[in-house]
């Protein structure tokens, strides 16, 4: 059994595309899929699954487009593929920041065109790591974000419509919710429903 997270870009946003996360949990255990766990209400997805890694992401292709058609891009990761990312995360990620967001690479998902763009821009106040799970990306100030690449490009990218972001605190939450699977998480889970 391997553990993994999935992560669903644009769901339950600004009134949008509303998924109830019990109803995705039931579908998911009804899949196949075990110990399925949510977090938030905005896509972060938790299960043990012995499926081969390739079969899986056919499944859930398969899946969200049946049940939600506008669930087109995700993010699907191991305990290990975390595990592995967080030791080669540079020092400036685990000091305090104005801001600090993962863009996660999604399934399909041409990287190394992204790291090209990603490459090209001149960073203003604000720091980059291209790890292999996504774009590690940070920001030293509020008053100066909206002169950041980030703010100033990356948002108007084509490629931004199909990543999927997630801030450093909800980072370290799917670290946790890889690695500590409890069979009654429900304080969290139901939480935001």
């Amino acid at each position: 059994m391997i553990r993994f997270a999935l992560l669903v870009r644009g769901i339950n946003v600004g009134g949008k595309h509303k998924v109830v996360m019990a109803q995705l949990r039931q579908e998911l255990t009804e899949l196949g899929l075990e110990n399925v766990e949510t977090y938030i209400n905005s896509g972060n997805i938790f299960f043990d699954t012995s499926m081969p890694r390739t079969q899986l992401v056919e499944r859930l292709l398969d899946f969200f487009k049946e049940h939600y058609p506008f669930i087109q891009h995700f993010s699907l990761l191991s305990q290990e593929d975390y595990e592995e990312e967080l030791r080669i995360l540079p020092e400036w990620w685990f000091q305090e920041m104005a801001r600090k967001d993962v863009l996660f690479y999604t399934e399909g998902l041409d990287i190394k065109q992204v790291i090209e763009k990603v490459e090209s821009m001149e960073l203003v106040n604000e720091v980059l790591h291209l790890g292999k799970l996504g774009i590690f990306w940070g920001k030293f100030s509020e008053e100066t974000y909206s002169k950041t690449a980030y703010h100033m490009f990356l948002l108007k990218m084509p490629f931004y419509r199909n990543i999927t972001i997630r801030n450093a605190k909800t980072f370290d939450k799917i670290g946790q919710f890889l690695k500590d699977y409890e069979g009654d998480n429900n304080d969290i889970i139901s939480k935001n429903q």
